[in-house]
């Protein structure tokens, strides 16, 4: 049973994050993932840990890719990647603006001899505008933008102490969005023949992802203790009988959130509590509240106990778990979070797998392997074209990087 882009082919000329990210997910769609590296290699294969040449972190972005490492300073191999475009479905970049097209490698290049070719390119700015030449990567973007501040004001986070989010959120993200762009591209494409041509900046999706814009920039006067959104700031944090934290995304503080407790602890009465009658007082004896909560929860013999009167209430539960922890759950176990890729070296490396499930595929995934650099080289060249002697050629002028065994 195929998967849903089998039969499309990705040219990917992207390194790191952002951009493996988003041709990892059209890999996982089904798509052929060709990876165009340079002779420095993606950075990612340095990350640690890593076992002889495989990182883990590129391993997770990058496995199951073709790859062909190729210096493009030289002209015969900037000639034989624009073949190899010719027969692309899509093309994926993340270089800063103008830098393939320095190489005769831009959209403008690529389209006038595959004109129905989907080329996506990934930066922190996009690619016009006076921010387009800044170097961006995800922390400094998401500074920018707002996202760190707001972390920051959540937690009262200051000098020296101050951290950016331990996760590249910007990266990611941006990576997901070109391939929903991509998607939308290649159905454009089906029902018109025509190619596109799509610009993602960093900045502009983490923008569309906060959820809290309307009210930051809409000039409202301050709510006092009300909690403005359905947002996490407010969120409430408790012990489980068992011992183990938990969080409810329903704050004890809102006017909206606030009965969904009562409701839960069957004590209508404290709505009518000096101390609880307003957001503003809830707030003022927040401890107090948050002590008689958690008291209630001690009464339980269980979480799942305690989960299913929380149910009844509408009041949503998670424990705290790490991504080990939560590996080893039962629901993880069945769904198939996680598969195993070779780490080239007899054992293997554990990455997240795909995060959907179709019903005309029986979820039965083909091993991916990460690729040395260079380790396809021939095969890639030899189908679009070249002959032995030409790619001997290439290989002498040192434009082919050959498979390495260590990094």
């Amino acid at each position: 049973m195929a998967l849903p882009l089998e039969g499309i082919r990705v040219i990917d000329f992207t390194r790191v994050l952002a951009g493996p990210h988003c041709t990892k997910h059209l890999l996982d769609l089904g798509a052929e993932v060709i990876k165009i590296e340079p002779p420095r290699g993606d950075i990612s294969r340095a990350a640690f840990p890593r076992l002889d040449e495989i990182s883990g972190y590129y391993a997770q972005q990058n496995a199951g890719k073709r790859n062909l490492s190729i210096d493009l300073n030289v002209p015969a191999a900037r000639d034989a990647v624009l073949r190899l475009c010719d027969g692309a479905d899509v093309v994926v970049e993340n270089f800063r603006p103008g830098a393939l097209a320095s190489f005769g490698l831009g959209y403008d290049s690529v389209a006038a001899r595959n004109p129905a070719v989907v080329y996506a390119s990934i930066s922190g700015y996009g690619q016009t505008g006076p921010w387009r030449t800044r170097m961006a990567y995800a922390p400094t973007v998401q500074a920018e933008v707002g996202f760190t501040r707001n972390t920051l004001q959540q937690f009262g986070v200051d000098g020296a102490d101050r951290r950016s989010d331990a996760l590249s959120h910007g990266d990611v993200y941006a990576g997901l969005h070109a391939a929903i762009a991509v998607l939308a591209a290649l159905h454009h494409r089906r029902v018109t023949g025509e190619g596109q041509y799509i610009d993602v900046a960093m900045a502009a999706v983490l923008t569309s992802l906060n959820e809290r814009v309307h009210y930051d920039l809409s000039g409202a006067d301050e709510l006092g203790a009300e909690t403005p959104i359905l947002g996490a700031t407010d969120c409430a944090f408790f012990t489980s009988p068992e011992g183990q934290q938990f969080v409810s995304p329903m704050s004890l503080v809102g006017s909206m959130s606030f009965p969904f407790y009562l409701r839960a602890m069957r004590r209508p009465d404290l709505a009518d509590d000096p101390r609880f009658r307003t957001p503003e007082l809830r707030r003022q004896h927040l401890a107090e509240l948050h002590a008689i909560v958690q008291t209630w929860i001690y009464s339980f013999d269980s979480m799942d106990s305690l989960d299913a009167q929380f149910d009844e209430a509408k009041i949503a539960t998670g424990r705290l778990r790490d991504i080990a922890e939560f590996s080893a759950t039962e629901w993880a176990k069945d769904w198939g979070i996680t598969r195993e890729v070779p780490d080239r070296h007899g054992g293997t490396i554990t990455i997240p797998a795909p995060p959907w499930h179709f019903s005309g595929h029986d979820g039965t995934l083909a091993v991916q392997v990460p690729a040395r650099q260079g380790e396809h080289n021939d095969e890639i060249l030899k189908e679009v074209g070249l002959t032995g002697d030409q790619i001997d050629a290439l290989r002498e002028t040192g434009a082919l990087i050959e498979p390495a065994r260590t990094h």
